[in-house]
């Protein structure tokens, strides 16, 4: 059987790994003051009593407009009173500008401005200089002062009160949060922000990493392709430029190119979900197909420095077939169906636990619950597929295991489901060598417990008839032609467990 229908089945797990080819310029960073602890503060000197010192969760708001860098407003303002941690919020701006400052900005005399970067999250608590600017001098005073990036997205600074009046600490107005003009929103390594006239979400220009392990590549496992997506701010603070060049694991070079840039700054490389294509290595065992690869990442076109290598995996379940043979003792049945000229195949049907028909029930007696959903399967086992599509023509119940009993339900009806039923959904039938459908479970009426599956099946040559059903509503109301018991497959007993609603 072609993998191709299989795929598309269900995904079972996709597994990603780094690895880096040079380690040159790539070390672990300390992390230790990236997670944030909920508690409630305790007495001093207690673990809880700790918290009480976190910056983060301890400070004061200073939401004031007119520390705006922008503002040109004459005034005489000094910070002389401020003394612990402090968060700058509202319309003046979330941070301290990282450039000097004019003179006479912020309603004060001489601008304090930040000089240096801020931190990210895991470089922890930072001391930088403020620096006031006057007499054509940016740095004329400086004090210091600490600065904490914070898990929401912004700092907190440790300020203390200025050397001299009038100085005061300024805000950047192009920090200005405002989440209503970037259509969607930012990510941790990302800030909204005003460029070329325009609100985006762009790489944070102070995300500064040395981690490979930050990157975290993501990985879509598709029936069709497989993508494996980068985030491009992480690669850029890896010391990647705008340029990337990825390479799978193809000899000839066929599958190589720049990666494709997508929305939300991530860049991505997609392979086919193919053996041996793109240098796509395939390996099955008894219940999954595994396709690897690796991805290497490099500075533009030549490489001169590191390349980045990531290998990823994706597994899918393989088809009914494999299901079958790996259960225990499924609760299956088998028929050999003669097709003229073309010897003899084999078609086997089972009931299996879930909607993607690889898990069958096992032992010889099924007990089911009153709400759950039967879900059969048959498929042809030997044979040729390439000529002949599997069809199912009458699937139909019964109170007793005699596939002739006068008393049954029709569940499929010259190969359409009972409209009447809505519980009936056919999955597939007569588009490949593969049919399925599903039922909620019943009883019969009377003093009836069990109830037997059977299903009338046919071999369809696709290539010379159509083999698909088209069932109008003329032919679910008509009577279903005679049945071959020849080319019936049972299954049951089924049993139900639990007890009809009281209305039943």
């Amino acid at each position: 059987m072609e993998m191709a229908p299989v795929l598309g089945l269900a995904l079972a797990f996709c597994i990603l790994t780094l690895a880096s080819a040079e380690e040159q310029g790539y070390r672990n960073s300390t992390n230790a003051n990236s997670h944030e602890r909920v508690l409630e503060c305790g007495a001093p000197g207690t673990p809880e009593g700790e918290l009480c010192l976190e910056p983060c969760k301890n400070h004061t708001v200073l939401d004031e407009p007119f520390r705006s860098t922008e503002n040109t407003e004459e005034g005489e303002k000094c910070d002389r009173d401020l003394n612990g941690w402090y968060r700058f919020v509202g319309a003046g701006g979330v941070r301290m500008p990282e450039t000097c400052v004019p003179v006479f900005r912020c309603q004060t005399a001489a601008p304090l401005w930040l000089n240096g970067t801020h931190p990210t999250v895991g470089e922890g608590i930072v001391s930088r200089t403020a620096c006031a600017h006057w007499s054509s001098n940016c740095c004329f005073w400086r004090t210091e002062v600490q600065v904490k990036a914070c898990e929401g997205g912004y700092h907190v600074y440790r300020l203390e009160s200025t050397p001299q009046c009038n100085l005061r600490y300024c805000t950047d107005p192009a920090t200005v949060i405002v989440e209503d003009k970037c259509e969607r929103p930012c990510r941790p390594q990302e800030e909204c922000r005003l460029d070329n006239g325009t609100w985006d979400c762009f790489c944070r220009q102070d995300l500064n990493s040395t981690d490979v392990s930050s990157l975290q590549p993501q990985l879509d496992c598709g029936a069709r392709e497989i993508k494996v997506s980068v985030d491009r701010c992480v690669l850029r603070s890896l010391g990647f430029g705008d340029e990337v060049s990825a390479y799978l694991r193809d000899q000839n070079r066929s599958c190589s190119s720049v990666a494709q840039r997508e929305d939300g700054n991530w860049i991505s490389v997609v392979s086919p979900t193919q053996a041996g294509a793109c240098g796509n290595i395939l390996e099955q065992n008894q219940t999954h197909a595994v396709y690897k690869n690796t991805i290497s990442l490099v500075n533009h076109f030549i490489v001169r420095d590191t390349i980045l290598s990531i290998d990823f995996q994706c597994a899918y379940p393989l088809d009914m077939k494999v299901s079958l043979q790996t259960a225990l003792q499924p609760i299956v049945s088998s028929l050999n169906v003669s097709v003229d000229g073309a010897g003899e195949f084999t078609v086997r049907m089972a009931l299996f636990q879930d909607p993607n028909y690889t898990s069958p029930y096992e032992g010889t007696e099924v007990v089911l619950s009153v709400e759950s959903m039967l879900y059969v399967g048959a498929i042809l086992e030997r044979g040729d597929a390439s000529q002949f599509n599997l069809v199912l023509r009458n699937c139909y119940a019964t109170p007793s295991g005699d596939k002739a009993d006068p008393v049954r339900y029709f569940i499929i009806r010259n190969s359409c489901p009972n409209q009447q039923d809505a519980t009936v959904r056919v999955e597939e039938n007569g588009v490949s060598s593969e049919s399925r459908f599903s039922v909620q479970m019943f009883m019969f009426a009377g003093n009836y417990d069990l109830v037997f599956l059977h299903c009338e099946v046919s071999l369809c040559e696709f290539l010379k008839e159509q083999c698909q059903p088209s069932c109008s509503r003329n032919q679910l109301r008509g009577e279903a032609g005679a049945i071959d018991p020849a080319r019936v497959l049972d299954l049951g007993p089924i049993t139900r467990r639990g007890k009809w609603p009281s209305q039943w």
